[in-house]
């Protein structure tokens, strides 16, 4: 992909006299157009495949310079910070009947049936036997009304500013893959099977969060690292964090897709049915956690959720879990390419 590229309307050729056509320009050509472009930021002009020119001003900056930090070339039109008007990301109001209507919530004060058949089932279970037996956990709501909505309006925040719908679910869409060729079978290696608890705890999980009590996840937006995700209370280890949702598509349609959020779904014996999760459209809360280059110093001391792959259902689904106890205030990461390196990682922080 060519990142140094100046987007100008074309002249219509039937309008031009036969002598004064010109031959289209090569890539290389274009490429030269722009030899003495520098970074705004560093003053260099090296790495010119990863030197973006901005559509208003011509000013050139390298991904990896400006803040946040691009991980890839975008697609379509770009715009430097200083022509983006980007000045400061405004909330989404805190007012509970908007905030239940962006998320589709239940109106319902009550919490489920299935939630009291947890707490019953937490007192009875000793934490030895849930960490020998790895049995997954369900998130532990806020118990403020008032701080759920902050948390449910950080997220509907984030959406808005990036113009994608919130999903809770796996979408299938015309013109991208059926919803049947999400077939766990087809998994090159055999994909884990998760067990009848771990399932029921998941589905809980979606049910707590269709009643309005969410996960104690806070949006928040970083200079450095864009929108990101902070846990809110104590959760602990083995905890559903979220499922990672979005439009499904083949890899064979992203190879050159510049998205930096794709999530591999299903690895086939045959390429040509490999699936990816596309969250820039419809997602969830998962497009904000971080990934992270665990092959970078300080990547594994920095990741505290796991991204893993199931079978549910003979369905293929991704869960983010967490990896060991997160505080408080900390920000969640999880090894963005741990086994499959499809994807550039290496300007993640």
């Amino acid at each position: 992909m060519v990142s140094l590229k100046k987007r100008t309307q074309a002249p219509n050729p039937n309008s031009l006299k036969p002598e004064s056509r010109k031959r289209p320009k090569s890539k290389q050509e274009e490429l030269e157009d722009y030899d003495d472009v520098c970074c705004e930021k560093c003053g260099s002009d090296q790495y010119p495949a990863e030197l973006l020119l901005c559509d208003k001003c011509d000013r050139g900056f390298h991904i990896f310079c400006i803040r946040p930090i691009l991980v890839a070339v975008p697609k379509g039109p770009w715009f430097c910070p200083y022509c983006a008007n980007h000045n400061q990301v405004r909330g989404f109001p805190l007012v509970q009947t908007k905030i239940l209507d962006f998320f589709r919530v239940q109106r319902s004060s009550q919490r489920t049936q299935s939630l009291n058949c947890y707490k019953k089932r937490k007192r009875t279970s000793g934490l030895v036997m849930l960490k020998k037996s790895r049995k997954l956990l369900p998130f532990n709501p806020s118990e403020d009304p008032v701080k759920r909505l902050e948390q449910m309006a950080s997220l509907a925040t984030a959406l808005t500013v990036t113009g994608t719908e919130f999903s809770s679910e796996l979408t299938f869409v015309p013109g991208m893959a059926q919803r049947s060729a999400n077939r766990a079978v087809l998994e090159r290696d055999g994909m884990q099977v998760l067990s009848k608890e771990d399932v029921e705890t998941l589905t809980l999980c979606k049910n707590m969060m269709e009643r309005g009590e969410w996960p104690p996840l806070m949006v928040v937006f970083d200079p450095r690292e864009g929108f990101t995700v902070e846990a809110d209370r104590y959760i602990r280890d083995l905890t559903i964090i979220t499922e990672y949702v979005g439009d499904v598509d083949y890899l064979k349609n992203r190879q050159h897709d510049g998205g930096d959020s794709i999530m591999t779904l299903l690895t086939a014996s045959n390429p040509l049915k490999s699936l990816v999760i596309c969250p820039d459209k419809r997602s969830n809360i998962a497009r904000f956690i971080n990934g992270i280059n665990n092959h970078t110093p300080g990547g594994k001391k920095k990741q505290n959720v796991k991204c893993l792959r199931f079978d549910v259902h003979g369905e293929c689904r991704v869960l983010l879990i967490a990896s060991r106890d997160i505080k408080k205030g900390e920000r969640l990461y999880y090894d963005y390419n741990g086994s499959e390196n499809e994807y550039p990682t290496e300007h993640f922080v």
